[in-house]
């Protein structure tokens, strides 16, 4: 607690001079929109097996709480708030921040956005649901950051983490096609030998003292622009832990 240690200050740059483009479907951050649905499906699925909540609800979550960590600008706090959600979105670029709360505003959708890093999140009460997508390649000290996640995690909750893996695959089309020729995310927006292998994560919740499960792949179509569900875990995977129930 009470330290920023989390934060690369050069990617922090990177995506503070993109931060306008945010909501710009075919702009810089093209890549998380095709993402999103995917990833949306997701947390919906293990959210509503993890609560037991009602999938035929207008807002199955509603008076659960959520922490959305690196959440930019609002891609994913956005649709969490809609499900019912009460959402805290955080992000060390002040910048995002501002983009992320004045899309919340034009739509009238009540989201606590705070321009802060995990570590300096001064907040008590533990959340339901903790985010951690595409965050943890990008911080500085990945062990203290899911120790710091775990510590902001309720009993019963979840915590769900999407990343990339550190295989060859991940660094022709995950890092070098990406970056350097599709031009999908900032160039040295990623640094490969920090993408953590699902054992690794693995490791690093079960150190926390949280169960995981996963991992659980996600795969792009090239000829639809989108994503699926997939059992290839080579690029993109999430996880989920949570405490040990009882």
């Amino acid at each position: 607690m009470g330290s920023a240690s989390s934060i690369d200050p050069d990617n922090l740059a990177r995506f503070a001079a993109v931060a306008a483009e945010w909501w710009d479907p075919k702009g810089k951050f093209a890549p998380l929109h095709q993402l999103n649905p995917a990833r949306l499906a997701f947390i919906r699925t293990h959210c509503l097996a993890r609560f037991g909540a009602d999938p035929g609800a207008r807002a199955p979550f509603a008076g659960r709480r959520l922490l959305d960590v690196g959440c930019g600008g609002g891609l994913t706090s956005e649709p969490m708030s809609r499900l019912g959600f009460a959402v805290t979105g955080i992000d060390a670029g002040a910048e995002t921040i501002g983009v992320a709360k004045a899309h919340a505003a034009a739509l009238e959708l009540d989201i606590d956005y705070r321009p802060t890093t995990l570590e300096e999140l001064h907040e008590t009460a533990p959340f339901d649901v903790v985010l951690a997508l595409e965050i943890i390649e990008h911080v500085t000290d990945a062990k203290a950051f899911i120790a710091e996640a775990a510590s902001r995690l309720a009993p019963g909750g979840v915590m769900i983490i999407a990343t990339l893996n550190r295989t060859l695959r991940s660094l022709a089309l995950g890092k070098i096609a990406a970056e350097y020729v599709l031009r999908w995310v900032p160039a040295g927006a990623h640094d490969w030998r920090k993408f953590p292998t699902p054992g690794e994560l693995g490791q690093m919740l079960s150190a926390a003292g949280l169960i995981s499960e996963g991992p659980f792949g996600l795969a792009f179509d090239p000829l639809k622009g989108t994503w699926r569900a997939s059992s290839d875990t080579a690029i993109n995977y999430l996880m989920t832990a949570h405490w040990p129930d009882g």
